[in-house]
């Protein structure tokens, strides 16, 4: 009884502080941003361009919330794909704009816990996705790398040999998660609370292959964005190179840090003003857009969680 009272005041401080974070991030964001600087860099463009890269971006958080459904194979919840996407959808948004902690973690236990997953099961779908994301990066990234296919400029300390060989122990830790998922005998670990079960191999594949594809579709929008002949790989290097920088900052949505790293790594080969519209058509596309759609998704997801639960004590109250 006691844990049952305490369970449902956490989950009302949980929609209080929702209710108070969630306009208060968005103000945030609306009064830093420079819109006349967004607006003017999307009109530079063609619609068709535009078109073009705002289905990138789309095909990516598609590709994105595909980590759900594995995660659905994985951990064997009942839940549709028709509910699944759409949570997923608005934590990648969320995640993207206001920092893990908001939108990968906290998004994801109030909306999946709202659907009636238990905390456990919400958790191993946590635990995947970071796995999908970050092993698909490693194997991707570690290619990348590999191949000298990013030329660092002269006063990075790294030099292309040390990024080289940074490369090859990303793909080791890849090709390593793969192995252990096909042929490691004890599958099941157990953590504080939580277990940790190790996936089959066959979903370990598609973790690889849906991880890298995200990636792949998030360089390609700049890529399509920037003008010129530039080489996809190279670009592609950069923004991996960028994305770990900004967790290493802990910025949200990595605000500077995509900027600065590729002003430097693309001197002298396009334009200072050419890629930061470049940039900002990017982040208008990639983050902006997506996120104004996750929070009308949000609210939508709300009242029908709302109206779920007025349903089930209704029928409550009869029996």
């Amino acid at each position: 009884m006691a844990q049952k009272t305490w369970q449902t005041w956490a989950k009302r401080l949980l929609t209080l502080v929702f209710l108070l974070l969630v306009p208060t991030l968005l103000y945030l964001l609306v009064r830093n941003l420079d819109w006349n600087e967004v607006r003017q860099s999307l009109l530079a463009y063609k619609p068709s361009t535009l078109v073009i890269g705002l289905l990138l971006a789309l095909a990516s958080y598609l590709v994105f919330a595909s980590y759900d459904l594995l995660a659905r194979a994985y951990t064997g919840h009942k839940l549709p794909a028709r509910q699944v996407l759409p949570v997923a959808f608005v934590c990648y948004a969320f995640n993207l704009n206001f920092t893990t902690w908001v939108g990968g973690v906290a998004l994801r236990y109030r909306l999946y816990g709202r659907l009636g997953l238990d905390t456990a099961t919400i958790t191993r779908i946590l635990t995947l996705g970071l796995l999908t994301n970050w092993m698909g990066y490693s194997l991707l990234a570690g290619t990348v790398f590999a191949l000298r296919l990013v030329r660092l400029p002269d006063s990075w300390a790294v030099g292309a040999t040390g990024l080289q060989l940074i490369g090859v122990l990303m793909i080791a830790v890849a090709l390593a998660y793969l192995l252990a998922c096909a042929f490691a005998k004890r599958r099941t670990w157990q953590v504080r609370e939580h277990e940790i079960t190790l996936p089959s191999w066959r979903l370990a594949l598609c973790q690889l292959a849906l991880g890298a594809s995200n990636w792949a579709l998030m360089a390609a929008l700049i890529y399509w964005l920037l003008p010129g002949e530039l080489f996809y790989p190279s670009i592609l290097g950069i923004l991996l190179i960028s994305c770990v920088a900004g967790v290493v900052a802990h910025i949200p949505a990595g605000l500077g840090v995509l900027e600065t790293v590729f002003l430097a790594l693309l001197q002298g080969q396009v334009g200072q003003g050419s890629l930061v519209a470049a940039l900002l058509g990017y982040r208008s596309l990639y983050y902006l857009i997506p996120l104004v759609l996750a929070v009308v998704t949000y609210v939508i997801l709300e009242k029908r969680a709302k109206a779920m639960r007025q349903r089930g004590e209704a029928t409550l109250r009869k029996t």
